[in-house]
């Protein structure tokens, strides 16, 4: 991305309170649960910037006291062949939720849908908000930091050889 269109992006996200990171030499940009919604309808919607797609979403766990968990978007946008990442740092830790961005791009809902069920965030507003992998009455999320390696002894039959 060029430093030009990356100054237009920064200008047009001036009003909520985005920071920006550099990610390899592709541009990210850090917002809150609060702001995320608004942060992304600019980023898709103004003609000048263009972030038609989503091409992936992935959630992480920093396991610390705070922000602990993120979200991050991955955009892309056809009319200028470039790429944007928008991290959203979510500050509860026992009950860690954020936005659906499922209105904005279909895209979003199975990998909002894996965060949820790996990881316990909370996508408010998705339209179908349940697991994909693990059983519905299963407890736990298996990709946080503070899930055993070897499980939870006894928290799910095991298939016999």
């Amino acid at each position: 991305m060029n430093e030009d269109r990356l100054n237009l992006i920064k200008e047009k996200l001036s009003g909520y309170g985005a920071e920006f990171y550099d990610v390899n030499g592709t541009p990210g940009v850090i917002t809150t649960p609060e702001n995320v919604v608004k942060v992304c309808e600019t980023l898709k919607n103004d003609s000048t910037i263009s972030f038609e797609q989503c091409r992936d979403a992935v959630s992480v766990d920093r396991f610390k006291k705070q922000n602990r968990f993120e979200v991050i978007y991955s955009l892309y946008s056809l009319a200028h062949r470039d790429r944007l990442f928008v991290k959203v740092l979510i500050p509860d830790v026992k009950n860690p939720a954020t936005p659906s961005l499922t209105g904005l791009w279909n895209s979003v809902n199975w990998y909002e849908r894996e965060a949820y069920d790996m990881m316990g965030i909370v996508f408010t507003g998705h339209p179908d908000m349940r697991r994909i992998y693990m059983p519905e009455e299963f407890e736990h999320y298996p990709l946080r930091k503070d899930f055993p390696l070897m499980g939870i002894p006894g928290s799910l039959p095991l298939p016999k050889k």
